[in-house]
């Protein structure tokens, strides 16, 4: 079992192999492939720093604790109807995302978010909405 934040749940759909440093990246790559590799693994929801956060480098401030990244997992959260301390299935978060996120979500729910520009978590959660699921990371 995983323990993810909200805003991971929409980071793992735009994961392209790009990240804050080697040692995150090859982490980010991991769950990655595993939830995408068997959707049955299940997930707990958890608020604040995750199995993803565990690899944030530590070069100055350190971004997992920042309030604005609380207030986006709680919008995410919110948005495709789950709670901290719920234990789900990947498949079945897909689910949520599929039934309650279109791709221009993306915009206003991730804002501030410094890989928005990218464009490739719109494409994420259009990959979901097609049934299609995770994209494999090369």
């Amino acid at each position: 079992m995983y323990k993810l934040r909200g805003h991971h749940l929409f980071c793992l759909l735009g994961y392209r192999g790009m990240g804050y440093s080697e040692e995150y990246v090859e982490n980010m790559t991991r769950i990655h492939q595993k939830l995408r590799e068997n959707p049955q693994i299940k997930v707990q929801l958890v608020k604040g720093p995750d199995q993803l956060c565990e690899k944030y480098p530590n070069s100055g401030e350190y971004h997992c604790l920042d309030e604005n990244i609380y207030e986006r997992d709680a919008v995410i959260l919110q948005r495709i109807g789950l709670e901290i301390g719920q234990v789900i299935k990947w498949e079945e978060i897909e689910s949520h995302i599929r039934r309650s996120v279109v791709p221009t979500d993306i915009q206003t729910v991730c804002e501030t978010c410094s890989w928005r520009s990218y464009g490739v978590c719109e494409e994420g959660v259009q990959d979901i909405i097609e049934g299609k699921g995770l994209r494999e990371v090369k």
